[in-house]
């Protein structure tokens, strides 16, 4: 590990106890606070993670003036639910309609982002489990206190639960498998981040606002490089957590993800003349095993997917072309 990068485990990193809403809210100033959630089909979940950022942090402490749920296309209740329990519901496609549109979770953060009216914006996965004020505030916490700072990335615990059995920390399959990989051999300063691909994080609108969004599964990863490429390790930090419990996915849904970040990783290595060439075959084969075994030797089903990861430009470029000249 590099020496600048023990430094900065030992400066940038701390728990979310360190941060108690009261003076969290003590320090906003005249800052205004946005919490963003993306979300697909997410009715099971979503309404209670509102109602605990609702009633904590914008009710009880004033903390956090806006909830926004960005509803990534749902095919269920997502956004009755989420309006239900007091957020403001956007429809992805909605935002910014006249820019062609794109999937994935990062088209839903970038179009979060474009809705937000936040000076900071904190985002949340939609399918926690167990939420609780403090997956906000310790995100909050060092933005708030330290003016040097502009992103802040939450790592915890990733219990993977089975059939009667619990692995405290198997969670987190991809990252350990692919995304830390990537960091350490490609961007070593980045290898202090314990959870990369962690989907809570908080920072300076100014910021995100200047860096490009991968639109697919890649965006977590894609966001660490480009914050650290435009503002520099020294203003990140990361912030424990504790323990997050949601659902997991598959292991084909797990291979698909990983070829997005791959794509992610590989746009920006080209971007900085580490490769010369960017991968141009953009699908993925797998195979499962039918319900019905079918003719011939191969007992599988062939599955071939797309992949492809978009890239949204910075959002203030956008908003500037948007602007009618004085």
């Amino acid at each position: 590990m590099l020496p600048e990068v023990r430094r900065w485990l030992s400066h940038r990193t701390s728990r979310t106890e360190d941060w108690p809403v009261d003076r969290m809210a003590a320090q906003k100033g005249g800052r205004r606070v946005t919490v963003v959630l993306p979300a697909r089909d997410e009715a099971a979940t979503i309404g209670r993670i509102v109602t605990v950022v609702r009633e904590a942090l914008v009710e009880r402490t004033g903390l956090v003036d806006e909830i926004l749920v960005v509803d990534s296309r749902s095919r269920d209740a997502t956004a009755e639910v989420a309006a239900a329990a007091g957020a403001t519901v956007v429809d992805q496609d909605a935002v910014l309609a006249d820019v062609p549109p794109a999937h994935g979770k990062g088209e839903a953060l970038w179009k979060g982002l474009a809705a937000s009216t936040g000076d900071l914006v904190a985002a949340v996965d939609a399918d926690l489990y167990d939420v609780a004020p403090a997956f906000v505030t310790g995100l909050l916490g060092p933005l708030l206190d330290d003016p040097d700072l502009a992103f802040v990335k939450g790592f915890y615990h990733r219990p993977l639960v089975g059939d009667g059995t619990v692995d405290v920390d198997g969670g987190g399959r991809v990252s350990e498998l692919v995304a830390r990989s990537l960091l350490n051999l490609a961007w070593p300063r980045l290898a202090g981040f314990v959870q990369p691909l962690a989907g809570e994080f908080a920072a300076c609108r100014d910021l995100l606002e200047a860096i490009p969004f991968a639109t697919g599964y890649g965006v977590e990863l894609a966001m660490l490089v480009d914050v650290l490429e435009h503002a520099g390790l020294d203003a990140m930090a990361q912030v424990d957590l504790g323990v997050r419990v949601h659902r997991h996915h598959d292991l084909q849904t797990l291979g698909r993800m990983s070829a997005q970040i791959q794509l992610a990783a590989s746009a920006r290595l080209a971007r900085q003349g580490v490769l010369t060439r960017v991968p141009t075959a953009t699908t993925i084969v797998q195979y499962r095993r039918p319900s019905v075994p079918g003719p011939g030797g191969l007992d599988r089903e062939v599955v071939v997917t797309d992949v492809a990861v978009d890239e949204r430009p910075p959002l203030r470029e956008v908003l500037d072309r948007s602007r009618p000249v004085a």
